[in-house]
């Protein structure tokens, strides 16, 4: 039953409106049938209050303002001051304290207050004592203000939690697609280095082997093997980057995957490289200290590609790999003396230094790549031993 009035009040509130506006007339009509001028004059002040207030949600102040000067005109015709005789402007009050600021709102009731009070004071036909024609009326004139000031700020509370809540939730799927788009670029990042490592590699040792095939044989089934290699890695490397993307409730079926491959792994890349006719010489400075599993990889794969692009455009024969060891970093270097028939840099190839300089910055270091003075091509990274 509760439910269906509801829904009655919700379809019908004009008519909820005009009910309640004629049982506050006839309450405060009521109150006019003694004393001061007699029944007529109250029964017009009644009627101008409680008509006003159908248009209390468009025009508050000037309602307020009605009921207020009907307020004190009751008072000064010598009508008794009391809750009933003053509906209609508690009602206006509290419309206008929940519908402007709280500054307005005060000073309105401050000046109903002063107006009534002052009206029923200096009235010769009012008889009530002075102390029922002010503390009362100025407690019911205030309360309206204090309510409505009350469901105010509960209103703002609420837009100001949902609100929040909004944001939240916006700021919750902003971040979820920032990592998603890391997370993308972080793969991507991953299969370049293989694929292009790899397939470079391979390119170049099937190249030579083709050289050597007629002059030197032997050299050549050597490479050719070292090439069966080469691609094996790269298909375990491939395998195991492309098992990122899988779903973290999917099932794993090899759980064989060999793990991230690290600076452990730098007399394999340096020999797959001299394999490709690349000799490369590694020196290290410092006593070695074991890195973070990100560093190693990262520190790993900056080697690797800056090496896959020397074999790729400088033309040289011979690359240095420089490992300086600090208190809290490690700066490798990566050089090569150039090469009078270096190649044009193939399309493209700028996203293997912009993927350095990725990798740097995400394991908290930095990156810097250029030709060097005495010619050829230098890459030094700074990295974080501990992140």
């Amino acid at each position: 039953m509760l439910t269906s009035w509801r829904r009655f009040a919700d379809h019908h509130a004009r008519l909820v409106e005009a009910a309640f506006l004629l049982l506050l007339y006839v309450a405060t009509s009521r109150q006019y049938g003694s004393g001061g001028a007699g029944w007529w004059p109250g029964l017009l002040i009644a009627t101008a209050a409680c008509l006003s207030l159908l248009w209390r949600r468009g025009h508050p102040r000037a309602v307020v303002a009605v009921t207020a000067v009907c307020a004190g005109v009751s008072g000064a015709l010598g009508y008794p001051i009391n809750p009933l005789l003053l509906l209609p402007v508690i009602v206006a009050l509290y419309e206008l304290t929940v519908r402007t600021p709280q500054k307005a709102a005060r000073a309105y009731c401050l000046a109903i207050i002063a107006l009534v009070v002052l009206a029923a004071l200096f009235s010769d036909r009012n008889d009530q004592p002075w102390t029922d024609k002010t503390i009362p009326t100025a407690f019911w004139i205030a309360m309206p203000v204090v309510q409505g000031s009350a469901v105010r700020a509960r209103r703002a509370y609420l837009d100001a939690v949902r609100t929040r809540a909004d944001h939240t939730e916006r700021t919750r799927e902003e971040e979820a697609r920032h990592r998603v788009a890391e997370e993308r670029v972080r793969i991507a990042r991953e299969l370049h280095d293989v694929v292009a490592h790899h397939m470079a590699l391979a390119h170049a040792q099937a190249g030579t082997a083709a050289h050597l095939t007629r002059s030197r044989p032997e050299q050549a089934e050597k490479i050719l093997t070292d090439l069966t290699g080469t691609t094996a890695s790269a298909l375990r490397e491939l395998e195991a980057t492309v098992g990122l993307l899988r779903r973290p409730d999917e099932p794993d079926d090899d759980n064989s995957l060999e793990p991230a491959p690290g600076l452990g792994r730098l007399p394999e890349l340096v020999s797959a490289f001299a394999s490709a006719g690349l000799k490369v010489v590694v020196t290290v400075d410092g006593e070695e200290r074991p890195l973070s599993p990100g560093v190693d990889l990262t520190a790993f794969r900056i080697v690797q590609e800056a090496l896959t692009n020397v074999a790729k455009h400088a033309g040289a024969r011979t690359a240095q790999v420089e490992l300086a060891y600090a208190h809290d970093r490690l700066t490798l270097t990566v050089s090569d003396n150039g090469g009078a028939t270096a190649p044009p840099p193939a399309p493209g190839g700028r996203f293997g230094l912009i993927g350095m300089r990725e990798r740097a910055r995400s394991a908290g270091g930095r990156l810097q790549a250029g030709h060097r003075p005495e010619g050829g091509f230098a890459v030094t990274a700074e990295l974080p031993i501990h992140p």
